[in-house]
C-alpha cells in the first residue's frame, strides 16, 4: 500500500455560520444577556446567536417547546400549568369584550410576533387595536412584524427580574402602550405605560385598559377566583 504523504493532506473547509452575538462571549456572557434566566431554557441547537424565525416555528415539533427569538437565540416559554389557565381566563374575557366594542383582536399564547428587528416575541395574551391592520385584514405570515398594543405577561417560576426588565424596554421600543404582569403566588400585578412607569396593584386592585381598552375593567379578585374555580362536585 503506498504510503500517504502527510504534506499532501488539507485541513477541510471551515464553514462559518453568521452569529448575532460577539464570537468571544461565554456561557455566563450569554444568560447575563438574556436577564439571568435558567440555563435549562437556553437551547443550544441552533447555536445561540444563529437560530432564524424558521427555528421558532419549527421548536414547537422539534422539542416540544414554544420559543421566543432573542438575537439569534431560541429561549424556551416560561409557563406552567396554572399559568396557562390564567392566561386563557384573561384572553377569553378580553375575547368576550371585544365581541361587545370590536375595537381589535385578542391573541393568546401562541401569538407569535416580530416585535423588533431581531426579536420574536410571545407575549402570555395580547390586544392588537384594528388601527394597526391595513383594511382590518389580518397578516398572513406566521410571525407577523407587529407589536400589539397589550401585553400581558403571567410571571412563571422560571422568569427572573432581569428577564423582565428586558422584555419590557423591548415592548416599549417597539411600540406596545401598555404592558401588565401578573404574579400568581401573591395574586397582585404590575401595569406599565412605560419601563419606568408602574402602577402596583394589590389583590384589591382592578386591571383597567386605559387607552388602549376604554372601558375594560378586571378585579384581579375575579380573574383568579375564575381561574380557580372548581368543577361540580
Amino acid at each position: 500500500m503506498a504510503a500517504t504523504r502527510l504534506d499532501s493532506l488539507t485541513d477541510p473547509p471551515v464553514t462559518t455560520v453568521p452569529t448575532l452575538l460577539p464570537v468571544d462571549w461565554t456561557a455566563a456572557d450569554l444568560q447575563q444577556h438574556l436577564g439571568g434566566i435558567p440555563l435549562e431554557r437556553i437551547r443550544m441547537v441552533p447555536p445561540p446567536g444563529t437560530a432564524t424565525e424558521e427555528d421558532v416555528l419549527t421548536a414547537e415539533s422539534r422539542i416540544g417547546r414554544i420559543c421566543e427569538l432573542i438575537d439569534g437565540v431560541l429561549v424556551e416559554k416560561a409557563m406552567g400549568y396554572y399559568e396557562s389557565r390564567l392566561a386563557i381566563v384573561l384572553a377569553h374575557l378580553l375575547e368576550a369584550f371585544r365581541d361587545r366594542h370590536d375595537m381589535g383582536i385578542v391573541l393568546g399564547e401562541a401569538g407569535t410576533l416580530k416585535v423588533l428587528p431581531k426579536q420574536v416575541r410571545i407575549p402570555d395574551v395580547c390586544f392588537i387595536r384594528w388601527e394597526k391592520f391595513p383594511n382590518r385584514e389580518l397578516p398572513r405570515s406566521p410571525i407577523p412584524a407587529l407589536a400589539p398594543d397589550l401585553a400581558v405577561e403571567i410571571l412563571s417560576e422560571g422568569n427572573t427580574e432581569g428577564e423582565m426588565q428586558r422584555k419590557l424596554r423591548d415592548y416599549f421600543a417597539a411600540g406596545v402602550r401598555l404592558v401588565w404582569y401578573i404574579d400568581p403566588p401573591t395574586r397582585t400585578a404590575r401595569v406599565f405605560t412605560a419601563p419606568e412607569q408602574c402602577l402596583p396593584l394589590d389583590q384589591e386592585g382592578t386591571l383597567q385598559g386605559g387607552d388602549v381598552l376604554p372601558g375594560f375593567e378586571l378585579p384581579l379578585k375575579e380573574l383568579f377566583a375564575r381561574a380557580g374555580r372548581q368543577g361540580p362536585a
